[in-house]
């Protein structure tokens, strides 16, 4: 990390430091967090996996919308990026009926303002992805909101313009995932405006933290899927009695070895490139 940097905020995962008026330095740390709470037990490599898969994915998607990245630094968990005015709603795709869609879907039949058919399981493949957006919480869960309330947000015509990028990055990437026995459930994304006005893909892209990516072949609707992400996490919490509260307990050893396991895995079968490869030469993602 250059030496005279700002140090301008902190998520559940990431540091944010300005370089100069144009340019951000992310980095993502091994922090992880269930429940809203950032547990004391990190899980080793997780930072280098959404970086290098962020990486992946920018590198990928670059002729269906622009995207912020400049350059990753050689620790694999750093990422050089253009300054953006972010847009204050998170995108959200739906390919499948899972998490707060599914428990709204129990509660209204709906998922975000869309009327679905009755007698959906969980997790059982929608129609056809949805876009669904949802507010940028500082504190607690992220608020599923309707298209209407998204638009006035952000303006009718750039909702339009956010909706249309947002399916369009599912459905390539979900393709993807999916000859590579990965079924991307669903996926957040975020979106900023460049100096110029125009759209432009930030934060991380496609990433376990970001999507939920379950193994195809263990995929039975019906019931929660296995997931390569944080969700052995989730359960262990769970088997606690854990108030989820702050603060969080610390992870044995079992949990933090098959987490990074799910993560590094993830991340070996959506990119093809062996993590060991990555961690050598991060610009190995962006060939």
């Amino acid at each position: 990390m250059p030496d005279a940097v700002l140090h301008v905020g902190s998520g559940k995962v990431r540091e944010l430091y300005a370089l100069d008026d144009e340019r951000l330095l992310l980095v993502a740390s091994n922090r992880i967090s269930t429940f809203d709470v950032v547990l004391p037990t990190e899980i080793p490599d997780k930072g280098r996996v959404l970086t290098g898969l962020s990486g992946f994915w920018f590198a990928r998607t670059r002729d269906v919308v622009p995207n912020h990245l400049l350059g990753l630094g050689a620790d694999g968990r750093t990422t050089e990026c253009r300054r953006l005015e972010m847009l204050p709603i998170e995108c959200v795709v739906r390919g499948y009926l899972a998490g707060s869609g599914w428990k709204d879907y129990l509660a209204t039949g709906e998922v975000c303002g869309y009327r679905l058919p009755p007698g959906l399981l969980e997790s059982e493949q929608l129609p056809g992805p949805i876009f669904t957006p949802a507010t940028k919480a500082q504190t607690g869960h992220d608020e599923n909101i309707d298209r209407a309330a998204a638009a006035r947000l952000v303006g009718e015509e750039r909702l339009a313009d956010v909706e249309r990028l947002a399916l369009d990055l599912y459905g390539l990437v979900s393709e993807h995932a999916r000859a590579r026995g990965i079924i991307l459930a669903d996926t957040k994304l975020e979106f900023g405006v460049d100096e110029e006005g125009r759209l432009v893909l930030g934060d991380e892209a496609f990433t376990p933290d970001s999507s939920r990516f379950w193994p195809a072949d263990a995929f039975a609707p019906g019931r929660t899927q296995p997931s390569f992400d944080k969700q052995f996490v989730r359960d262990y919490c769970e088997s606690l009695g854990w108030d989820k509260t702050d603060p969080g307990p610390e992870l044995p050893h079992d949990v933090v070895v098959g987490t990074r396991a799910r993560y590094v895995e993830a991340f070996e079968r959506l990119t093809g490139i062996p993590f060991e490869a990555y961690l050598d030469d991060p610009e190995v993602v962006l060939a």
